[in-house]
This record gives structure tokens, sequence and C-alpha cells, in this order.
């Protein structure tokens, strides 16, 4: 097992040795204070590796740190989570992670303090770290992201989880395809079901669980249960896409443990039920593509239609000016000529 600390530390252990005094498995080996995280550790991931000893973690300092279990004293590798590597404009401090080997194993999906949704794949590191940037305008929570998390059955979809909403997004685009309405209550984490591919669940922090079926609904919540008077922390489903999705795991502030089991409908998978929500998944990745086409297009005719205007506006005061030349010219002859003639009557006289 690895796990990751408050002051920053990563440690590891091997619980087929238990070294305590009394049985319990300590720490086999703990990275060095100096060279850990400054901050509490957010979440960590074993990885793939030729050795079966990596994982990586990051942290609220803004850093994504990779480690060796054979050698802990330091990381292998580091990461800033810089919104622009070049100019080092904002860091992003790290609130959760996700990773897949189905995805890919150089993917990595980071939610952020900020709201923003980063993802970095080590094999475009030349490209400005290979960290690339989500929506940071409409698109992005208005507070932390406590749960990022892949679809089981559909890899390149994913959910996120914070402020008041939950938010389901695509690799291919950097806007959000879903969008739940407003819940009544804080949201404090968040899971897929493992067996059905339309149904996740999200943790309040008034103590309710609700549980969504996007395949059925986009804007209702299917169920909601009242697990605790305190909020809720985490959650977890047993099972994985071959079978289970009935036991539901629910932890809260004070530390208690609560083991829910929902309906055979919300646990089963339905016939067809992974292609239908493919299919909407694909049809809604489809129209935010086509709304951010449109809304290039406007930005583009805007840009056009101001330039116009500048350029009329230009010409109008190269009129004006010309005018203005023209009576100045006019005016001096008129002078002029007043002058000679008054010379030459002088002149007579």
């Amino acid at each position: 097992l690895v796990g990751g600390s408050c002051n920053g530390m990563i440690s590891y252990y091997d619980l087929r040795k238990p070294n305590g005094p009394t049985g319990t498995c300590r720490p086999v080996e703990c990275s060095a204070i100096e060279k850990s995280h400054h901050d509490p550790v957010s979440d960590v991931y074993w990885i793939s590796s030729k050795t079966g000893h990596q994982c990586v973690s990051v942290s609220t300092d803004g850093q994504m740190l990779w480690w060796d279990t054979r050698k802990l004293e330091e990381p292998i590798d580091r990461l800033i989570l810089e919104t622009n590597s070049k100019a080092g404009e904002v860091t992003l401090g790290g609130s959760s992670l996700e990773y897949s080997t189905e995805a890919g194993p150089t993917k990595f999906l980071v939610g952020t303090e900020q709201g923003i949704v980063v993802s970095v794949n080590l094999r475009n590191k030349k490209t400005n770290n290979g960290i690339t940037i989500f929506d940071t305008g409409a698109g992005k929570h208005q507070g932390s992201i406590p749960t990022i998390q892949r679809n089981p059955s559909h890899n390149k979809y994913f959910m996120t989880v914070g402020d008041w909403r939950a938010r389901i997004w695509s690799d291919d685009l950097k806007n959000p395809v879903i969008t739940t309405s407003y819940h009544d209550s804080y949201l404090t984490g968040g899971c897929w079901s493992p067996t059905r591919a339309g149904v996740f669940y999200v943790t309040r922090a008034d103590g309710v669980m609700d549980i969504w079926d996007i395949g059925h609904s986009q804007n209702e919540i299917a169920y909601s249960h009242k697990v605790s008077d305190v909020s809720l922390s985490s959650i977890s489903v047993e099972g994985n896409t071959q079978g289970g999705g009935k036991l539901v795991a629910v932890g809260d502030a004070n530390g208690t443990v609560s083991l829910l089991e929902v309906c055979d409908s919300l646990a089963y998978p339905k016939q067809n039920e992974k292609s239908i929500v493919n299919a909407m998944f694909e049809r809604e990745t489809k129209r935010e593509k086509n709304l951010e086409v449109r809304e290039r297009d406007v930005k583009r005719a805007r840009a056009q239609e101001e330039e116009r205007m500048k350029i009329e506006k230009g010409e109008a005061e190269f009129d004006v000016d010309n005018q203005e030349k023209d009576e100045l010219v006019r005016l001096e002859d008129e002078f002029f000529t007043f002058v000679n003639e008054t010379y030459d009557d002088s002149r007579n006289e």
C-alpha cells in the first residue's frame, strides 16, 4: 500500500510483513520531508511501470510527484501544475487525481483547488510540459474539485464533482458536455457506478447522498437518501464492470462508515445500456462542438464588423481632414488676395 500524509510525506506499507510491536503494520519506508510535498497530499495512485513499484501523488502545493517505492527518499520526477509553463502565470493546487491504464498509461487527470480541470500526458511533455487546461470560464467549478473519475465503461469521458454541481467531460473537448442542476447543498464527493454506465453518486455537506441516472433523465435526481446528520466525506461502490454495484460505503465527517444496499434497478445494467449511454455522450459532445464552432464564427464576424467600422471611421476622419485643409487653403488665398489688393491701392495712392 502507498499513502500520503498531512505533512506532505509519502509512506509505503507491506501488509505481508507486520513490523510493529503488536504485530501491526508500520511504514516500510517514508519519503524525506524536505523533498516531499509542502502541503497535505490530496491523492496518490499506483501507476503502470515495468517494475510495478512506481506511484504518483498530487497536492495543493501545485506539485505532481512521481515516486519509486524501492527508493522513496526523493521523487524520480516532478511537474508543476501551471496554466502556462513558459510564463508561469498561475500555479494550480491539485485537490484530486485520476489515473486509468485503460485510458492510457501516460495520461493523468487532476482536479484543482481553483475548480479547473487539468490533463497531463507525459508523451506530449515538449508541449507545455504535457499539460492541457480545460475550460477556465463558465465551464469550470466555482470551488475545489474533491472528485475526478473516469467512466468505467467509457474511459474517454470523466466526471468532476465540485461546488453545487457535477459535470461530465470528454477528452476531445475542453467544455463540459453534461452539467447537473444545482443541488440543495455543497457537494463533497462522488463516484460512478461500476456496473451501470449512466449512474453516478454524489455526497453532500448536509449528509444526503444523491443518485443520478443520466440515461433516464439529465434534469432530475433518480434517488436521494439521508445518510448522516453531518457532512459526508467519501463514497465508494463495490464491484466492477463484470458484476456487483449493490453495496455502497459512505463515510462522514465524524469518521462513521455507513454501508448501504441499493435496489436492483440501480445496480444491474439494462439491455443495451452501454451503447445507449455512449450514443448520448457522443450526441452531447457533438452538440458542444457545434456550439463551440458557432461561438467562434460569431466572434470572428464581430471582429470583422469592428474592423470594418474602424476603417469606415478612419475614412470619414480622413474626409473631414481633407475638408478642413481645403477650407484653410481657401481662407489663406482670400487673405493673400486681400493683402495684395490693399498693397496695390496704397501704391496707387
